[in-house]
């Protein structure tokens, strides 16, 4: 086996000489911190698309924040040659490779991968094993219809299991222990055997070439100088540099001016044909033209029929984003319309808060989703942002049986309330059979009912649970984890929605109402948040010269109370002898100046208080230590 020579490379990459039948569109999917892109590391370099000189770990995770933080955010697909000598004969395959995310927050882009390929190479850990988001993707790769490759990563390691979770491995697949390959990431053990696997076992792309053209829009980065880049993949015909093109759903129409395929820079060629994978530039600005699922077809022999398109993936968690100045609202605004882009799954829109002004609702995956995109715009747009605490979407009904979708906890009408419905999901938790008490005491807690439970083996179990999406959003990884030393791993999908006994709590400074510290919170849990609340704000609000009660309300209810203490001056310090009627005076003229104060005064509450406030334990914490500094 060996790789095509660069000086046959540009004549390889050229579609005219790539039939359908020598292509091979796959991706790897597997558990976050499984070695994905190690291994795609290793391919790059055993097929010769990357010399060792250019070679940098991680190759295809662009942004710094997946370089830092050692995780896959954006899909990445790159081209590979790839020849197989069979009888004598040395063949030629080009292998288009998708490289996914893991973490569960970004299945949707997961899913856009899957919709481009063939086959999918099943990645997991020989010294973990599997862990629930495998299943997830392995269900996903499953309802595509793709050829499932197993295999065992990161063999040379001392704690590796292969032959156990081989035989795992394979009795969920439902393939022989001896067809899982084992490979090494990180030494290229076995690399070499799983590239000629991929060619023998995933299918040539199926199409017709005489058909007018039809292709998947599964991606689309925002380029500052060249604009919209769309990558794409061919299903029927032929789309050539410089013709004219329809997107389907908008009608737009645009003319391209460069396509080609990505190996793993950018290369020009002579057009795409069936199966290829790609991508185009017609030079447009606007990040709207080019949406995710569009079918792009020829505008002289435009297609009769789209492409199934994608399911738009349904936000789980929403939170406020604010620009701590004001005057960054329209570059606030700016920034998110080009990470739309980059990111389909982001859902906003405008909102204000008496507190914090103008800003964003913005809808997320789940909470890595929320604090990736919170990252990238700070730091990719320079902006300064506080984030509300996250809370899900709620359906109230009325007693006039009028229903109202919340989404804040500012928009939870007041009157009389028939029923409060929240969404739920479907939980998997796979832990080590010791933990099972610790994750049931933890469920419980958190209002979750058991649905099953099954053993994958004698040392580890599967556990589904039904939970509110509510409980799920805020900690309870973090205190899954904790209570399973790092063994746990979590899996949900949405399951409809059910009715709660459900309240709002109102956070008031001075009898006045602070939207941005509201929040909708089972009735058994609201006299714990309001207490913890008012317990956090006492501490973080500065001492003003009046007393500041700090209240957590349900309704007209009170339900706790702190008191921040007023500054003292001592208004007798000149007073060194004299007349008691003299002391008296100044004390009811001091008097009379705090109450006209209490009435008139407002509470200022500092930035950094917001911020501690709505973050949780430790990041409240921080965010004081950091305002006392």
């Amino acid at each position: 086996m060996s790789p095509i020579p660069s000086a046959a490379l540009s004549e390889h990459i050229q579609p005219a000489a790539t039939a359908p039948e020598l292509l091979r569109n796959f991706c790897i999917i597997a558990h976050i911190d499984h070695g994905k892109s190690t291994l795609a590391d290793r391919m790059l370099q055993q097929t010769g698309v990357v010399s060792d000189r250019a070679m940098r770990a991680q190759y295809l995770d662009r942004m710094d924040i997946e370089r830092e933080r050692g995780i896959t955010i954006k899909s990445q697909a790159v081209r590979m040659p790839w020849a197989v000598e069979a009888g004598g004969t040395t063949t030629a395959y080009a292998l288009n490779m998708i490289d996914t995310p893991g973490h569960v927050d970004f299945t949707y882009e997961v899913s856009r991968s899957l919709a481009a390929c063939e086959g999918a190479v099943l990645l997991v850990d020989a010294a973990q094993g599997i862990e629930a988001q495998t299943l997830a993707n392995l269900y996903l790769a499953m309802e595509n219809d793709l050829a499932i490759i197993p295999v065992l990563n990161k063999i040379d390691l001392p704690a590796a299991q292969p032959e156990k979770y081989a035989e795992e491995l394979a009795g969920l697949v439902g393939v022989d222990p001896a067809d899982v390959l084992k490979v090494s990431g990180k030494t290229g053990v076995g690399v070499t055997e799983l590239l000629d696997r991929i060619v023998e076992r995933v299918p040539a792309p199926q199409g017709s070439a005489d058909a007018p053209a039809r292709a998947m829009i599964f991606d689309s980065v925002y380029d500052t100088y060249r604009g919209v880049v769309t990558y794409v993949r061919v299903v029927d015909g032929h789309l050539s540099p410089r013709e004219k093109i329809v997107m389907m759903s908008t009608r737009a129409h645009h003319e391209l001016l460069e396509i080609g395929v990505i190996s793993p820079e950018p290369i020009p060629t002579k057009g795409l044909g069936v199966g290829e994978v790609g991508y185009l530039i017609t030079g447009v600005k606007d990040v709207r033209q080019s949406k995710v699922g569009d079918t792009v077809t020829n505008q002289s022999k435009p297609a009769s029929e789209a492409l199934a398109e994608y399911h738009d993936p349904r936000p789980m968690v929403f939170s406020g984003l604010y620009p701590i100045d004001g005057s960054d609202y329209p570059v606030l605004r700016d920034a998110l319309d080009r990470l739309k882009l980059n990111d389909a799954a982001l859902v906003y829109e405008p909102e204000t808060s008496v507190a914090l002004g103008f800003g964003f609702r913005v809808g997320f995956l789940g909470l890595l989703h929320l604090e990736i995109v919170r990252e990238r715009l700070e730091r990719e747009f320079d902006l300064d942002l506080i984030s509300t605490a996250p809370n899900v979407v709620y359906e109230v009904t009325l007693e006039d049986r009028s229903v109202v979708t919340v989404t804040n906890p500012s928009e939870f009408p007041g009157g009389k309330i028939g029923e409060v419905r929240e969404p739920v999901v479907k939980a998997t938790i796979l832990a080590p059979s010791e933990f099972i008490g610790a994750v049931m005491e933890l469920c419980q807690s958190r209002r979750g009912d058991l649905l099953g439970m099954d053993y994958l083996s004698a040392e580890r179990v599967e556990m589904r649970y039904t939970l509110p999406l509510a409980e799920i959003v805020f900690d309870f990884f973090d205190q899954l984890k904790s209570k399973t030393r790092g063994y746990a791993s979590l899996d949900y999908e949405p399951a409809g929605e059910a009715a709660a006994d459900l309240v709002k709590v109102d956070i008031l400074l001075q009898g006045e109402q602070v939207d941005a510290f509201s929040a909708i919170v089972h009735k058994d849990k609201a006299y714990a948040y309001g207490v913890m609340m008012a317990g956090k704000l006492k501490e973080l609000i500065p001492r003003q010269q009046f007393e500041v009660p700090i209240q957590a309300a349900v309704g007209a209810r009170v339900i706790a109370r702190e008191t921040v203490r007023a500054m003292r001056k001592d208004v007798l310090a000149k007073c060194y002898g004299g007349d008691i009627t003299r002391k008296r005076k100044l004390l009811e003229k001091q008097k009379e100046g705090k109450k006209r104060m209490k009435t008139i005064g407002r509470v200022d509450v500092p930035q950094e208080a917001f911020i501690a406030a709505l973050s949780t334990e430790s990041g409240g914490k921080d965010a004081k230590d950091k305002s006392k500094k």
